[in-house]
């Protein structure tokens, strides 16, 4: 093993155990194993994974020895069931940001998916942006009509097409500085949203079947894209199989921002906010300040049906 100094780098891609490290002032990573007294153990987690800033040993052959994974601030999780019992996968370490990219029309978007993903991002203390994508399938009104009720919510809505280049700036400025993870239904456009706010970075365009609507995977490993003006963005399979495997349904309210705020005047403290007397929710309902649709998605969450 070489003497040299430990180095300080950042996870950019994970692989069949293997971890590209990138070393600050580098331009090229090393590729890295986890030191063998990190794999002692039963673990019920991962060790290391994309947005993990760790600590490396170089090795004589150039590449490195991954000594120390720094404390994470935050992560996207999910649930991996194992035979030895329940594994939590780490999609993405320390993000600053998800950014839910859903399309506008072709395919329709899926709005309760949209919203299990902000609950989730909710639960697990991440902040969201919608990107409402092909805005120039449906024009901009129509658009607004599906997605505007959001940033009454606390979520920013970014109207982005890459016909007409609407929103790209808007949407550069949002992922400025930050480590920002792309998420959202196959066939929306991610990818090729991220090609025209970074060009070269040569991602894959999966296109979508004219036969099902359905778009076709064209991502298979974990990979962080370094943008020119500052930040990263995070291209994760694994987000459609997220669900809200650790948290209770009497706690789904908690993580609804317009629901939050009403809990505690529904007249039982058990209220299940679906048929009870005086229930807070179910007024608010009526009076027209919560959506249906949001309370549709809240009860399905609530029941497990995702």
């Amino acid at each position: 093993m070489s003497s040299a100094e430990l180095s300080t780098g950042l996870i950019i891609r994970a692989q069949s155990g293997f971890f590209f490290v990138l070393i600050e002032g580098k331009t090229v990573p090393i590729t890295c194993q986890l030191r063998g007294r990190l794999k002692q153990g039963r673990r019920e987690t991962d060790i290391a994974a994309v947005g993990d800033q760790v600590t490396i040993m170089l090795l004589e052959d150039g590449s490195g020895s991954i000594e120390e994974i720094l404390p994470r601030k935050s992560a996207i999780i999910r649930l991996d069931p194992r035979p030895q019992g329940e594994y939590r996968q780490i999609l993405l370490a320390n993000p600053d940001q998800a950014v839910f990219v859903f399309a506008c029309a072709s395919p329709e978007p899926r709005m309760r998916m949209l919203d299990r993903f902000l609950v989730i991002s909710e639960k697990q203390n991440v902040p969201a942006v919608i990107v409402a994508n092909k805005v120039d399938l449906i024009g901009l009104s129509a658009a607004q009509e599906k997605f505007g009720f959001y940033p009454e919510l606390g979520y920013r809505v970014i109207y982005t097409s890459i016909k007409d280049n609407t929103g790209v700036d808007e949407l550069k400025e949002t992922l400025h500085g930050k480590l920002s993870a792309f998420a959202g239904p196959s066939g929306v456009g991610k990818s090729s949203l991220m090609n025209v706010i970074q060009p070269g970075l040569g991602l894959a365009v999966g296109d979508v079947s004219t036969f099902n609507d359905k778009g076709k995977h064209t991502t298979n490993f974990r990979q962080l894209h370094h943008l020119d003006d500052g930040g990263w963005v995070a291209d994760a399979p694994g987000w459609k199989s997220l669900a809200l495997w650790d948290t209770w349904p009497e706690e789904i309210d908690a993580y609804f921002p317009e629901l939050a705020p009403l809990v505690p005047d529904c007249q039982f403290s058990d209220c299940g906010h679906t048929h009870e007397p005086g229930c807070a929710v179910l007024s608010a309902m009526k009076a027209g300040l919560v959506r249906p649709e949001r309370y549709d998605s809240y009860l399905r969450l609530k029941a497990g049906q995702e």
